[in-house]
């Protein structure tokens, strides 16, 4: 096999390690290093020397260590077996990292779980050629971005999940809003990946995290989103979301006669008079009682088919044979009619003031047929024009 004249590096780019293909070397071959590259000679598994920029020749005057090593029976120009390997110590600053699956965590604000992804760079730079080499290339014909990533993600995914979940937990804030915590968790996971980089002779810089999303397919995602919009929209608007319940409940209600809807709306009119409810709250629930009947149908009633009359006090419906308000107790039955007071059709005592009579229903307020002048109950003739009074005439 041919010797090996010249040694340079070759290798593809973003390559942070590469071993030369061929081992057959010579006392007068040159080894040419670039700028911000190392090259280090191993014979037997032994690192002999490392050669910095320039040109170099591999004699025993560069190599002193090569005279104990290598026969030198042809005056100085003997072949021998070794390895090159070129380190790269430029900062390469777009190395990729990601979660392989997302992180199952428990949303603090929200209490769900949610898968977390989460993904980023980072920078690094060759710092210690030789430890690089010794305890993380080895064998390996070559070591790049990809490998190192796949050296350092148990490293990686284990903090990323500490800190992340430590941020949730403690500052109490929703998966939803860690974006703006970004630039801390980079710095916090930096500082504690930093020295173990540098125990392979790697100095580790300018790490980032990209983002932390949620999958967009996540069920409980969805529905905290789907959540939070429809919140956003009842603070715009000014319910909160007991009251939309309220509402679509008596909407329910008004439209659906014959249950207890007519129940649930007068429950709801007064817990929305307590709670000082205003506005279109009120004129909601103003457009959905009106004509409801206690038994949910239209007119007035009890439930039972029997006509209902409401306490003066507190509202509260009650039977038409009730004496006292089954709400606040107060007395349901009308005062003493004044003397002489009746009604002219059943002969009922009535309440003075009263245009119509509690037992019978008939009309109170008397007209003379003769000016149309309203007559007291009980007169007989009308005092303008002295007609008359027909019984049984009510106002129209």
């Amino acid at each position: 096999m041919a010797i090996i004249e010249v040694v340079k590096y070759d290798g593809p780019p973003g390559v942070f390690a590469w071993k030369y293909p061929n081992q057959e070397l010579g006392t007068w071959t040159q080894l040419i290093v670039n700028e911000s590259q190392e090259a280090i000679l191993f014979k037997g598994g032994q690192a002999l020397d490392s050669f910095t920029a320039g040109r170099h020749t591999l004699s025993t005057a560069n190599i002193p260590v090569l005279s104990n090593v290598v026969n030198l029976p042809f005056g100085g120009r003997s072949p021998f077996t070794a390895e090159v390997w070129f380190v790269n110590k430029m900062n390469s600053m777009n190395v990729k990292w990601g979660t392989s699956s997302p992180l199952q965590l428990q949303d603090p604000k929200y209490k769900i779980m949610v898968g977390v992804r989460a993904f980023g760079q980072f920078g690094v730079r060759i710092d210690d050629p030789r430890k690089f080499l010794l305890k993380l290339v080895g064998t390996l014909p070559l070591f790049d971005q990809e490998t190192m990533v796949t050296y350092f993600r148990g490293l990686l995914m284990s903090n990323i999940n500490e800190l992340i979940s430590s941020y949730l937990v403690h500052k109490k804030i929703s998966i939803l809003e860690i974006n703006a915590y970004v630039v801390e968790i980079s710095k916090h996971i930096q500082g504690r990946l930093a020295s173990s980089f540098l125990d392979n002779g790697i100095e580790l810089n300018n790490f980032f995290i990209d983002s932390i999303n949620i999958p967009d397919d996540d069920p409980a995602t969805v529905r905290l989103k789907e959540a939070l919009a429809k919140k956003a929209e009842m603070d715009i608007i000014g319910f909160t979301y007991q009251q939309e319940r309220s509402f679509n409940t008596m909407e329910e209600a008004a439209g659906n006669p014959g249950n207890m809807g007519a129940g649930m709306i007068n429950t709801g009119l007064g817990l929305g008079m307590g709670f000082g409810m205003a506005g279109p709250a009120a004129d909601m629930l103003n457009r959905m009682t009106r004509g409801i009947s206690l038994d949910g149908a239209s007119g007035s009633g009890t439930g039972t088919g029997t006509p209902a009359k409401a306490c003066s006090g507190c509202g509260t419906p009650n039977p038409a044979e009730a004496r006292f308000c089954t709400g606040c107790g107060q007395n349901l039955q009308p005062a003493p009619a004044a003397e002489g007071v009746a009604c002219h059709s059943c002969s009922q005592p009535v309440m003075p003031g009263a245009k119509f009579c509690p037992h019978c229903g008939a009309g109170l307020i008397i007209k003379c047929t003769g000016c149309g002048r309203e007559l007291k109950p009980g007169q007989k003739f009308c005092a303008e024009c002295g007609t008359r009074a027909a019984n049984g005439q009510q106002d129209e």
